[in-house]
């Protein structure tokens, strides 16, 4: 009797731990940047990004279970904020933070500033105490 519970209760756990591997992951977020602004303190430098330049510094977040990753960026755990008309997910680890605009307040946010009516979101990332700034469209 006790060993068939315990093998009934492996095949529980191992199908538990299965199906949380396999836990469905969803895009959340996907920017592709047109601008790239790199800073270092002794030297700063602004690229315009096209094609397959843009594509490889595509911005992805996604979204498994409850919690959100930059997929992007080695699946670095983030948080997740909303204040007016921005969400802001940012890295838990200190790498960096990406900032959107909201789908439905893309109007409203166009009336802040030229930033806001060319661009739709920000990716910035410190790399030691060097960053890199990538400003895009999103894709909805």
């Amino acid at each position: 009797m006790r060993s068939t519970f315990l093998i009934f209760f492996s095949i529980i756990l191992s199908l538990l731990i299965v199906t949380n591997l396999f836990s469905q992951s969803r895009t959340v977020f996907h920017g592709i940047p047109s601008l790239q602004i790199y800073q270092d303190g002794s030297e700063n430098s602004e690229s315009k990004l096209s094609g397959s330049e843009a594509s490889k510094s595509a911005c992805i977040i996604s979204k498994i279970s409850n919690s959100y990753y930059w997929a992007s960026r080695e699946n670095i755990e983030m948080s997740r904020t909303e204040e007016g008309a921005f969400v802001t997910f940012t890295a838990i680890n200190g790498a960096g933070y990406v900032r959107v605009i909201k789908g439905n307040e893309k109007s409203g946010a166009s009336l802040m500033s030229k930033t806001e009516e060319i661009f739709d979101y920000v990716e910035h990332m410190a790399l030691g105490l060097r960053s890199y700034s990538y400003y895009g469209i999103s894709k909805r």
